[in-house]
């Protein structure tokens, strides 16, 4: 090792007269520009105290050695600096940081054991999703009621009527109905948020173990034990801080964002899921800080070291900071000096985001030990996060406005008739007490009914057999569900399952599809038998095989590509508890290729970082060396390993990559470009795989090459894939081509076709890669067969998001795919252009989008376009979307139950959309629609009545109906018909889904509109004219008879005009139309203050009843057959 040279970074000691000038060593270092003055202050003062006793390794292993006075002093020392960064003000850092205006640098530098106060100065790490606390609950609540005009109206209606001049009829009329709504919501809202509580106690009471530094006094046995395990106490989740040392057993969650610092695995990696960070379920490799890997675990808590760490971000993907080893732990002291140079210490290495483990992740194996870095609200996970709000379905807010325009009608019609009066008395209280009769112009009624109705669409959709397990969590909702014109879609798990499986191997000459599997099977165990035949006789070759050389047998061709299949990857095979072995990778694309190889007889066995073993079909062991490893990277798009073979000392590079890479580093060829174009119209995703043999001077050569330029301090990325590519990519001769299948959920491709035809615009936001997301793209028909796919991806400049923009403007038929990094360009820059254009276009698929990017395209496209936007995901990072949608729907799946228990509706597959769009929910909305209007025109009807009949007695504001007259019309005489009506539909459920087309008018919001509702506010003022002056035509000489002619006209009225409205007759609608004509009848018995029975039950009384509903009720009906005939609805021309 002490030959390799790495990147230096050089510390120029402070002036000091007393200070023996020490060597101004080169140490080791990755550190960005905006390590703090502080830190570097104190790796000097760290690097003088050591150089100055290295004329005398005695005195220096001496002090070394004892352990409580170094430490005390660094401890003292560290406190000192840390009290006084606190205290003074932030030092500059850089000039680039200085330019960008911060208000204040939340980056920090960590000690190992840092003190209390230091510790204070970051934020708790305690999980909070609740809305509410016991003082803020019922003014929110309130204020989430009341800000609607409609319930304003009836709290000042029903206020109005403890006023003694204002009073009208029994106060529980006006108070009963609002304070039902309000107590039905505040219980509603109480239960979630408990629900909520619960869940965030049970987060925040999590045990984790603590890791302490040993205590002082203990015998030399103790401290030889808890150097190897380290004192550990169980905490509390919300009892961790910044500095904390934290041990992770497997499955247990990642608390807070944590560095990892060691793993029970002798190579100090560990696998985590991150499926409710980033919505991927396969696993993620992390790395360990190779200084503290090293160590016991128990001399991390001893260890003099620090970690910088840059301020929270959202982004999962970056992270910048350092780990810096200040000096050598305590029990490798004497080694040090030995092995390694003291002018090494302090030592400063890079950290990325490979070296960290994400709060919410979970630790997949092993245990781990990890310092604490961010905690709390600072997390990724909790940034990635948005807050729930209060979601209002349009018809609501349709149905609030229409409250307006009648508060204006009721408005106007009381000042109208207290001026035809002459404004006589005292006209302000008459113009309210004539507000207060027509207050069932806005009936209190309309807001029971329709929560009502609400309850019932949502018990139709839990109870719907063809959707099992599907849960409305937010009942307020289902009318929405039938005025849906934007679904995003998250991609992984919910258009797929996220299961891959290899399907064909294509060789140039033969192809192999899923079914003759076998015959590579058979193929590998010939070549393999044959090499072993060959290896043990040692015959030297005959004439037959030289006549073959020139074109090698099969058998030996796919050998090659199986066993280059079985190298070049990622892949470790884990052991599980019960003894069975699985693959992880961070691609599910590179466990189903390894997969596959064990299923045609060549096993991966064992891998670690150095070393891969395959069992072959005969089952021997083969043993390859890996010598170099590079890496997969969205920008490559290929992974590249070199191999040793252990027996015949063979070197070889492998790679496989995306065909657009590889076709230009393979030797020429003519079938690779057709094969690739034929499997990704297929829905396939290709990999083509290579190979070069190296000579060990070649590869000597590479390596030299390649080492100078990994020590590079200027552009050594660039510098290390040059030589890369000029040493061994190019002529790599070809082995295959691969074709992987990610199964798709049931009937995707068939759900997806009935939302296009419906009009709804399907978006696919995916934290996946471009090539995997336009694979699915293909294979879901979410892109037409030959339709263009246009593919925008690392965009950097204003010129070049301008270029696309136009570009896209002159092809709307197109799909675009776009990658998140350009995607965020876009809406930085042409915010407004972008998705006004993305807006247009038949299918847009965002790769690599962070949970928030997600969030801000759903807001967005509500915001632009003011339709209804649903958002469908399965994972903890699609719970931002969902929130942010108008309408979320949460998969339960295999990432969990995050994203259902944060959506509207939890279904368990994404084929069930179609039952619930285009049937629930158009019939929800239809439904409600009619409702409404109908329960408008019931108040409207009887104020029109009431004026009429104020109007012909002078103008008085007295009731024309009162006491239980109004009770019982609006609740027993014509509730539960008018109710029934949540039960209608116009098209049966086969049709509905047969002809998705039709759900098409239910977007356009057609069925409630200004033009229905003066359609029903015409109606309204017909009948309820007809029928006050045709009583008060046909009245005899009594005011009572008035009452009793005109009451019972306007019930038969409703219930005759409820009967017109049906389209579909339901037996509880022809129940509730007969029961409510007979508690009509029998209550007349009851009420002889209102009813002359004398009068009631003769002829005349009859027929004058009958003439005026007919008179009433007639002409309607025979418009609705004219108009039927005329211009019939859509819905009515298939049945």
């Amino acid at each position: 090792m002490s030959d390799i040279r790495l990147n230096t970074l050089k510390y120029t000691p402070l002036p000091n007269d007393d200070d023996e000038t020490p060597n101004s060593t080169p140490m080791r270092a990755s550190v960005r520009a905006a390590a703090s003055a502080s830190a570097a202050r104190m790796i000097k003062k760290t690097g003088r105290r050591q150089d100055r006793y290295t004329d005398d390794p005695e005195e220096e292993a001496g002090l070394l050695d004892d352990q409580a006075y170094e430490e005390e002093r660094a401890y003292e020392e560290e406190e000192r600096r840390l009290e006084a960064e606190a205290a003074a003000p932030v030092p500059k850092r850089s000039s680039v940081l200085n330019r960008r205006k911060v208000p204040k640098d939340t980056s920090r530098t960590i000690p190992f054991r840092p003190p209390e106060k230091f510790q204070s100065r970051f934020p708790p790490n305690i999980v909070r999703n609740q809305k509410y606390n016991i003082f803020t609950f019922l003014p929110i609540v309130f204020y989430e009621q009341f800000k609607f005009f409609f319930n304003l109206y009836f709290l000042l209606v029903a206020l109005s009527q403890f006023i003694p001049a204002l009073k009208i009829g029994f106060i529980v009329t006006y108070i009963a109905p609002l304070a039902f709504v309000l107590f039905v919501t505040m219980g509603k809202e109480a239960y979630d948020d408990y629900k909520r509580n619960l869940r965030d106690r049970e987060a925040n009471s999590a045990k984790y173990l603590l890791l302490d530094p040993p205590s002082t006094g203990t015998s030399a046995l103790d401290s030889a034990y808890t150097l190897a395990h380290a004192n550990t106490r169980a905490v509390p989740s919300s009892s961790l801080r910044v500095g904390d040392l934290v041990r992770l057993e497997k499955n247990q969650r990642v608390p807070a964002d944590m560095v990892l610092l060691h793993t029970s695995e002798a190579s100090g990696t560990c696998f985590i899921r991150t499926d409710q960070l980033d919505g991927e379920t396969d696993w993620k490799l992390r790395v360990a800080v190779p200084e503290c890997q090293k160590l016991e675990e128990g001399q991390l808590t001893t260890l003099d070291a620090e970690i910088y760490a840059d301020a929270p971000i959202k982004d999962i993907h970056t992270f910048v900071g350092t780990f810096t080893l200040n000096s050598p732990a305590p029990a490798q002291a004497m080694q040090s000096m030995e092995s390694v140079p003291l002018n090494h210490i302090p030592s400063v290495a890079p950290l990325t985001a490979e070296n960290l483990l994400w709060s919410n992740t979970v630790l997949a194996a092993g245990s781990a030990v990890g310092i604490i870095v961010y905690t709390g609200p600072e997390t990724r996970a909790v940034m990635n996060t948005s807050h729930p709000g209060t979601k209002v379905g349009l018809l609501d807010l349709e149905i609030n406005n229409l409250a307006k325009i009648l508060c204006l009608v009721t408005f106007a019609l009381s000042v109208v008739l207290v001026a035809l009066n002459g404004f006589r008395g005292p006209a302000y209280i008459y113009i309210v007490r004539f507000l207060i009769l027509f207050s069932s112009i806005i009936p209190i009624s309309l807001r029971v009914n329709l929560d009502m109705g609400k309850t019932v669409y949502a018990h139709q959709i839990m109870t719907d057999h063809e959707i099992p397990e599907t849960i409305v969590r937010t009942s307020t909702l289902p009318e929405e569900l039938g005025r849906i014109e934007y679904l995003l879609s998250d991609k992984t798990g919910t258009l797929t399952q996220n299961e891959m499986e290899m399907k064909k191997l294509h060789m140039g000459t033969m192809s192999y599809g899923f079914d003759s599997m076998d015959e590579v099977a058979h193929q590998l165990a010939v070549a393999f038998g044959a090499e072993k035949t060959h290896r043990k006789t040692g015959s030297l070759a005959t004439g037959a095989q030289l006549a073959t050389r020139g074109r090698r047998d099969m058998s030996s061709r796919v050998r090659d590509v199986v066993l280059s299949l079985a190298l070049c990857h990622n892949v470790t095979p884990v052991t599980n508890d019960d003894g069975s072995v699985t693959y992880q990778a961070s691609s599910p694309d590179e466990v189903a290729i390894v997969t596959w190889t064990q299923s045609i007889g060549l096993t991966l066995v064992f891998r670690d970082r150095t070393r891969i073993e395959l069992q072959t079909p005969s089952g021997e062991r083969i043993a390859f060396e890996v010598l170099d490893l590079f890496p997969f990277t969205s920008e490559s798009k290929r992974m590249g390993i070199v191999v040793r073979d252990t027996q015949s000392g063979e070197i070889t590079f492998l790679q496989k990559g995306a065909d657009v890479v590889m076709a230009k580093i393979v030797q020429r060829n003519d079938w690779l470009e057709e094969e690739t174009a034929n499997m990704a119209r297929e829905g396939l995703r290709t990999l083509v795989m290579a190979r070069k043999r190296l000579s060990s001077q070649s590869y000597t050569e590479f390596k030299e090459r390649y080492h100078a330029a990994s020590i590079k301090l200027d552009g050594r990325n660039e510098a290390m894939t040059r030589v890369v590519a000029e040493c061994l990519e190019h002529d790599l001769e070809l082995l295959g081509l691969t074709g992987v299948e990610d199964k798709l959920q049931d009937e995707v491709k068939s759900t997806l076709e009935l939302l296009r035809n419906a009009g709804i615009k399907i978006w696919m936001l995916t934290g996946d890669k471009i090539e995997t997301a336009r694979c699915i793209a293909i294979s879901t028909k979410l892109v037409a067969r030959n339709q263009y796919i246009h593919e925008v991806a690392k965009l950097k400049t204003s010129d070049e998001v301008r270029n696309q923009l136009e570009f896209l403007q002159s092809k709307l038929d197109c799909c675009l795919v776009i990658d998140g990094e350009s995607l965020q360009l876009c809406l930085d820059l042409f915010k407004n252009e972008f998705i006004e254009i993305a807006t247009k276009l038949s299918a847009v698929v965002a790769c690599r989008c962070s949970p928030t990017q997600k969030a801000d395209v759903a807001r967005l496209i509500r915001k632009h376009t003011k339709k209804r936007v649903c958002c469908i995901g399965d994972g903890g990072n699609d719970v931002s979307m969902i929130q942010a949608a108008d309408v979320g729907v949460g998969i339960v799946g295999k990432e969990g139950k995050q994203a259902s228990l944060a959506a509207d509706f939890s279904v368990t597959q994404f084929s069930f959309l179609t039952k619930l769009l285009l049937w629930h929910g158009r019939n929800s909305y239809r439904r409600s629609a009619k409702l409404a209007q109908f329960v408008i025109h019931r108040g409207l009807i009887i104020s029109v009545m009431q004026a009429v009949f104020s109007a012909i007695f002078f103008f008085a504001p007295i009731a024309l109906y009162q006491g239980w007259l109004m009770v019982g019309y609006a609740t027993v005489y014509t509730m539960a018909p008018v109710f029934s009506l949540v039960l209608d539909r116009d098209v049966s459920e086969d049709l509905a889904i047969l002809y998705p087309e039709l759900y098409k008018e239910t977007t356009k919001g057609r069925a409630l509109s200004y033009k229905t509702f003066f359609q029903w506010l015409m109606i309204s003022l017909y009948q309820g004219g007809a029928i006050m002056i045709m009583s008060l035509v046909l009245f005899e000489n009594e005011f009572l008879h008035i009452v009793s002619i005109s009451f019972t006209a306007l019930i038969l009225n409703e219930l005759i005009m409820v009967a017109l409205e049906i389209t579909t007759w339901h037996v509880y609608m022809v129940i509730s139309e007969i029961v409510t004509l007979f508690f009509y009848v029998i209550s007349i018995a009851f009420l002889p203050e209102y009813f002359d029975l004398t009068f009631v039950v003769t002829v005349g009384f009859a027929w004058k009843v009958a003439v005026i509903v007919a008179l009433s009720a007639l002409p309607l009906y025979i418009i609705k057959l004219i108009r039927s005939r005329i211009a019939p609805a859509a819905s009515s021309k298939l049945l």
